[in-house]
């Protein structure tokens, strides 16, 4: 009946007929429905819906090589190209036909963002024992003796509203090459306002696809506010290539440069350099992993400020039926060039940091549901102003699928 109503042209008749047997007792009767009507709205250009209905699907059956497939080219046509290549990933870790899998090739290889502009938006809370990253000893070890610290260069709690987002542009001058250009802001803000820390950016560049591989350059200015004053300005160039390794995995080689100025404290003002080496596999249709290698080198002024440091970092993902959960982790070493003045050590330090946290997807509101996360940082330093601990926890939205 939906298929007649279709034929004819009348997609409001199919739309409902598709709605109630959605609700349907059989699975794979819900899951055709979901389908066809998702479809209907691709049609329509009614992106977020379509996309509603296929992650539905996948939640249920997560072996539905179909409905990922079909995901994936609306991801794509929303500009999510990243999460576009993460479900051609599972949907090739779950098994394809070798006709289906030639054709997820081609669309992969000819993957860009499709929509010329668009945006994202994040909003949640987040509380912390630990808002400025502060020791929480009320004295200091330096050359001229123990050091009272002032209550606000110590730890202090609180609840921030983080608030974030981005906006871009795409403009296609050949089926390989694209000009680009973005907008983006992050802020956490509090009710003491002397620890909001906020950043905006901008940058433009271009895209090249040069047979399997992505490559993204771009350069442009950012600026940070830290308490409501100015903190930062900096200009930073941005080398990205990323290469399939197989079906299941993907590389990602990411070079930065920055020339930063402190507006609070010349002696900081210098260059930094970091490299970023990503590797991310999809195991299953459900699960995934990226392992993540860095270095970075930051020059300075005064020596004392100039730093190198490196780590390594892990995140893992599992989808539980509508619930997908993840974990982090982490570790890197930093040591700075020489001892600033004031203190007796020179800055060796290491970091350790790991969260968990969930998405919900029985919960949705205009194409968003509810994400959770847990996170703990320890920071072991030989400079005492610079060691802390922090709990934290951010409650937010993100979209759905």
């Amino acid at each position: 009946m939906a298929e007649r109503a279709l034929v004819a042209g009348d997609s409001k008749t199919a739309i409902t007929i598709f709605s109630a047997l959605e609700h349907d007792p059989s699975v794979d009767i819900r899951c055709e429905a979901r389908f066809r009507h998702a479809q209907v709205l691709e049609r329509s250009k009614s992106w977020t819906q379509a996309a509603l209905l296929l992650r539905a699907i996948l939640d249920e059956k997560p072996m539905a090589q179909p409905a990922r497939l079909e995901l994936a080219k609306v991801l794509a046509a929303m500009g999510h190209e990243g999460e576009a290549r993460r479900q051609l990933r599972a949907a090739q870790a779950g098994g394809l036909p070798p006709q289906v899998a030639r054709a997820v090739n081609q669309f992969a290889a000819a993957l860009h963002a499709a929509k010329p502009f668009g945006g994202s938006f994040e909003l949640g809370l987040s509380p912390s024992n630990n808002i400025n990253r502060a020791t929480s000893s009320p004295t200091l070890n330096s050359v001229l003796g123990p050091l009272d610290l002032s209550h606000d260069a110590q730890a202090q709690s609180g609840l921030g509203l983080n608030i974030g987002g981005q906006g871009y542009v795409q403009v296609p001058v050949s089926t390989k090459v694209a000009l680009t250009a973005r907008l983006s802001t992050q802020n956490l803000l509090y009710r003491d306002s002397e620890f909001n820390d906020s950043t905006f950016a901008g940058d433009a560049g271009t895209v090249l696809i040069l047979g399997k591989s992505r490559i993204r350059l771009s350069v442009g200015p950012s600026y940070r506010l830290y308490g409501a004053h100015p903190y930062t300005i900096a200009i930073n160039t941005t080398a990205d290539w990323q290469h399939p390794l197989g079906k299941r995995a993907q590389i990602d080689l990411e070079s930065d440069f920055s020339k930063v100025t402190y507006k609070t404290n010349a002696l900081q003002d210098g260059d930094v350099f970091g490299e970023t080496l990503s590797i991310e596999r999809a195991f299953s249709a459900r699960n995934g992993a990226r392992l993540s290698l860095f270095g970075q080198r930051t020059t300075a002024a005064d020596p004392g400020y100039a730093l190198i440091n490196g780590g390594t970092g892990l995140l893992a993902w599992q989808e539980l039926g509508k619930t997908t959960v993840y974990a982090t982790a982490g570790i890197s070493h930093l040591e700075s060039d020489a001892r600033l003045f004031l203190y007796t050590d020179r800055r060796i330090e290491w970091l350790t940091r790991a969260g968990l946290g969930a998405t919900f997807r029985q919960i949705q509101i205009k194409g968003f549901s509810p994400l959770v996360r847990i996170n703990y940082e320890h920071n072991a330093s030989t400079v005492g102003i610079y060691a802390y601990h922090r709990f934290g926890a951010d409650i937010a939205i993100t979209r759905a699928f």
